[in-house]
């Protein structure tokens, strides 16, 4: 397994457009997110990076939504998606759309997105599937130097394990999009093998969703063992009788 910290700047995509069938993936991004959207609810909600603040999100109860991102139009607050410039326990709810991938410590962007959520927060989080058709089509030449094979594919068990060390408890775990997304597939169009593969081939989806809460650990109070005083009892006179000294 190799290690999820990378030094090498592999290209971030700025926008669905960069991706092959990039309006294909972002609405059915779109209609996968938006079932667990209206359970997010509470006044802050954040969009890490340039795809996510490119989404629908009018479904989240949450008004306030805020973009983060380093360099984007679109952006609320300009910053690094793993230097979070807000205050701990502070925001309800997360969307990280193939964030992940495209960037040198994606442990670091899990740990801020940890802090600064609140307790009972959400996570929402999709990524590419590397144990898919997409995953396969990195082995095709030259492949790597382009997007979205650029970047790097961690398996949603890795990521499930990043999250459960966290403290998150992971609640959804979907697989979509039966396709190897390059130039000229039909594949994600092609409804029959939609169905076959969702029947099938459920795990061997190009995209997977993962949603997430922040567990909350009650604090049990221990009742301190308190040891019951003895009664007051008075030391009985002894009396000694001898025998001998008897008159």
């Amino acid at each position: 397994m190799k290690p999820a910290l990378s030094f090498q700047d592999a290209p971030k995509p700025q926008n669905w457009q960069d991706f092959p069938h990039g309006d294909y993936l972002q609405q059915e991004i779109e209609k996968k997110i938006s079932q667990w959207l209206p359970r997010v609810f509470g006044y802050h909600f954040l969009k890490l990076g340039d795809l996510s603040g490119q989404l629908n999100t009018q479904a989240c109860c949450i008004k306030h939504q805020i973009c983060v991102a380093p360099e984007c139009n679109r952006a609320g607050v300009l910053a690094e998606v793993d230097e979070l410039p807000f205050m701990a326990h502070s925001v309800d709810g997360c969307l990280l759309s193939h964030c992940l991938e495209y960037y040198s410590d994606p442990h670091h962007i899990l740990r801020e997105t940890q802090r600064v959520l609140l307790p009972g927060g959400y996570i929402i989080l999709t990524g590419f599937n590397p144990f898919s058709l997409c995953g396969m089509a990195r082995l095709l030449p030259f492949s790597r130097q382009k997007l979205p094979w650029s970047g790097r594919f961690f398996t949603p068990a890795r990521v499930k394990d990043w999250l459960n060390l966290l403290g998150f408890e992971v609640i959804k775990d979907e697989r979509f999009i039966y396709s190897s997304l390059a130039r000229g597939s039909r594949l994600s169009r092609f409804g029959p093998w939609q169905n076959f593969c969702q029947q099938y081939l459920k795990p061997m989806g190009s995209v997977y969703m993962l949603v997430a809460r922040k567990r909350v650990t009650p604090l049990t109070p221990i009742k301190p063992k308190w040891h019951a005083r003895p009664h007051f009892a008075p030391v009985a006179k002894e009396v000694s009788v001898q025998r001998g000294n008897i008159k």
